[in-house]
């Protein structure tokens, strides 16, 4: 598509997420709470940083959009190089306010850190059996972030034991680290080689994965989420039997991760048609049922007792004080501007043009949105979609646009980090 022809529906988009953004602080001003900091964006104005970090962050940022070119046009080993970029500038930016402390805060003593996952493992201090068992009827005693998902990730804790907040954020920033060269394995199975390397990139610096993965357990469903997408949208049988296993186990973990599933499914509608997306989609459903299946008969676990707990919990938080009509447009707007403004402006293009890739995002943000799954904080609950952004905008960012793109997502993300108290 022409540079003229996309300027009108990107001067719309950008239109309505800067009204948005000011209707909700309108709002907020005449007295009514929408239940965020700076609605639509959780992230609240409170300036702050560790001068020496943020000088770190300043030039690993740099240096990662000067060699940007230059891993586009990498040899050998560009996977690799992506996770080390990927972890070098993760590790600055989220030190850039405090220090290094900033990279487990949020498990430890950060104010938030009660509703995360760590304060809920007592619940497991009768075996993970019990645990299973009883996980539908604990749900309302415990933490939020562990309520509002299913049980998967608070075993894998347990058994693993890491039980620590800084074990807890090394595997979250190593999850994080990962999803750049996972979204660059998906793009590989929908386009070519060039298209991969600059979904990776464009991953690399994306705010959202910056300033929400390495200090959140979604990096983990992240990552989880694209290993599955990636390998349920190759052609290859084994892939997909694969792919339908790894979903599996992701959804084991979150919920929303079932939307990789229908991702999946409509990408591969497109370019397949009908009736190999639902033979995709009947195969993405076996082994889901399949676990849940397993677990209830072994163990005494209620996949559907659990949701209905998790439904009835999230309906009696924050979301009470949520109105849907601010949300269903609120929360995609949040997470798009989070994501990187070039990153989702290309990601709308290319929703234009039809890519399949940016098309199957747009059904689960649009569906996601309609039915108030998630009202507010997409920046981090909507985490496992940003490489599906990434993927769809390398389909129409030119690489000698690049540059110019990955600027602007690094100077978007430490201003972020540095003006705002983003929580995770």
């Amino acid at each position: 598509m022409p540079a003229v022809r996309a300027r009108p529906l990107l001067a719309v988009a950008f239109a309505l997420a800067a009204g948005w953004t000011a209707l909700g602080l309108l709002v907020e001003a005449g007295g009514r709470q929408l239940g965020t900091a700076t609605p639509p964006f959780v992230a609240g104005w409170r300036p702050e940083a560790d001068l020496v970090w943020s000088v770190l962050a300043a030039l690993a940022l740099a240096a990662v959009v000067a060699a940007g070119p230059a891993l586009l046009a990498l040899r050998r080993g560009f996977p690799l190089a992506v996770f080390a970029a990927a972890l070098g500038v993760a590790l600055a930016v989220n030190a850039a306010r405090i220090g290094t402390h900033g990279w487990s805060a949020i498990f430890d003593d950060s104010f938030e850190a009660k509703n995360e996952y760590l304060p809920g493992l007592p619940a497991l201090s009768y075996g993970a059996r019990f645990f299973l068992d009883r996980f539908a009827e604990l749900v309302p005693s415990l933490p939020v972030n562990v309520a509002g998902h299913p049980p998967g990730l608070m075993l894998f804790l347990d058994a693993t034991g890491l039980t620590t907040p800084g074990r807890l954020a090394a595997l979250c920033i190593a999850a994080a680290a990962a999803v750049p060269p996972l979204a660059w394995w998906l793009a590989r199975g929908v386009g070519g080689e060039e298209r991969a390397r600059m979904a990776a990139v464009l991953a690399l610096l994306s705010p959202c994965l910056l300033l929400y993965g390495a200090t959140s357990a979604d990096a983990v469903y992240a990552a989880l989420g694209t290993a599955a997408a990636a390998l349920l949208v190759r052609p290859s049988l084994a892939a997909r039997a694969a792919g339908t296993v790894v979903l599996a186990v992701g959804a084991f973990c979150s919920w929303a991760l079932l939307a990789a599933g229908a991702f999946a499914v409509v990408v591969v509608w497109r370019r397949e048609g009908l009736r190999a997306a639902a033979v995709l989609a009947v195969a993405c459903a076996i082994p889901f049922l399949a676990l849940n299946a397993v677990l209830a008969a072994a163990y005494g676990y209620d996949p559907i007792g659990a949701l209905q707990a998790t439904e009835d919990y999230y309906r009696r938080s924050l979301a009470e004080i949520r109105p849907w009509w601010y949300w269903s447009v609120g929360s995609p707007v949040a997470w798009a501007v989070t994501t990187g403004l070039p990153i989702a402006g290309a990601w709308l293009v290319a929703v234009r043009r039809a890519d399949p890739v940016a098309l199957g995002l747009a059904a689960i943000v649009v569906v996601a949105s309609v039915l108030g799954f998630t009202k507010a904080e997409t920046e981090r609950i909507w985490l496992p979609w940003v490489p599906l952004a990434c993927v769809a905008a390398a389909s129409v960012l030119p690489p000698r646009h690049l540059r110019a793109a990955l600027t602007a997502l690094a100077v978007q993300a430490l201003a972020t980090q540095l003006l705002f108290e983003t929580v995770w």
